[in-house]
């Protein structure tokens, strides 16, 4: 809104963007039809629709860069003999696709992408420059991974021998769903035995580690620097802050809000909210931060009340 010139169009999703919007530069303002009735004279041009941010995804994406359009194979690419890749797929430069590999039709395989043996990747993925899908991965359909995400790296497992930390082997794999999104520098564990898996239309964002074994729902969110160690069970429809961290080996329900920065130690039952460190009942965890806040005063009073008391009653 602050950069706005009087040519451009801008957007108001609540009653505090409305009034920078409208007292902008901007021509015309995209706004809800549940704002715009509360405007007699906006003195400006309104675009109002149902949703804001649905129409401002339509708009976005009509500018959006295209992706790179198939049939393409880099030069310097590296597909072994047994891959099978879709004919209309676009290769990168430097990337390298192991053996047995599928690749789907309409699928971009930026520069640099590892994929390993035997993964399987479904139709219209976008996988950005230097991201990794190793050995034995599945990816469904329209998958998107951003730069530097690794997919099947080993999951964090150790067993004490005689004084010293031996690796126990991560021979699982990792199976994410159709529409999925993860984050650039993001993480996903293959599992230990068995499977991690990520549901369908999941969203994860950059720098967040997913152990072993875990498996989230669909059309969950999970915001940047979220860490969850390995078995964590997450529903569907979950929402989940950045920085929080689970336990790991806890079932977390669906339809749950997750505020940035919880510490999630135990299960959480379907459709509450929570916060906290550790993780409570939201309106709880209020509550003692209410409390919190007033320790200070309650101190004050207390040392008070004992000095009143030394002074009524003196020591012998």
């Amino acid at each position: 809104i602050d950069e706005i010139d009087e040519r451009g169009l801008t957007f108001a999703t609540d009653p505090r963007y409305l009034e920078l919007a409208l007292a902008s530069q901007a021509a015309a303002v995209l706004l809800d039809e549940s704002l715009a009735v509360t405007l007699a004279d906006p003195g400006k041009s309104l675009v109002v629709v149902p949703a804001t941010r649905l129409a401002l995804a339509t708009l976005l994406r009509a500018l959006e860069t295209p992706r790179p359009q198939g049939p393409f194979r880099a030069p310097s690419a590296q597909i072994d003999p047994s891959a099978e890749v879709a004919p209309d797929a676009w290769v990168g430069p430097q990337s390298v696709i192991g053996a047995r590999a599928r690749i789907g039709a309409g699928t971009v395989i930026g520069a640099g992408v590892i994929v390993g043996n035997d993964v399987q990747i479904g139709a219209e993925c976008l996988l950005h420059a230097r991201s990794v899908v190793a050995d034995g991965c599945l990816l469904g359909d329209r998958v998107v991974l951003q730069s530097g995400a690794v997919i099947g790296s080993d999951g964090f497992g150790w067993a004490f021998r005689d004084g010293r930390l031996e690796k126990i082997p991560q021979i699982g794999f990792v199976r994410i769903g159709d529409d999925v999104e993860i984050g650039a520098n993001t993480c996903i564990d293959r599992a230990q035995t068995g499977v991690t898996s990520i549901g369908n239309g999941t969203k994860i964002d950059n720098l967040c580690q997913i152990g072993h074994n875990c498996r989230i729902g669909s059309h969950t969110v999970i915001a940047g620097q979220t860490g969850m160690a390995g078995t964590t069970i997450i529903g569907d429809y979950v929402q989940v802050g950045g920085q929080s961290a689970f336990r790991g080996h806890i079932t977390v329900g669906s339809r749950v809000t997750i505020a940035g920065a919880s510490h999630v130690w135990n299960d959480v039952p379907d459709g509450v909210a929570i916060s906290g460190q550790p993780a409570q009942n939201h309106r709880d965890n209020l509550k003692v931060q209410a409390y919190i806040r007033r320790l200070p005063k309650l101190y004050g009073r207390v040392e008070a009340l004992e000095r009143a008391r030394e002074n009524d009653h003196p020591r012998e």
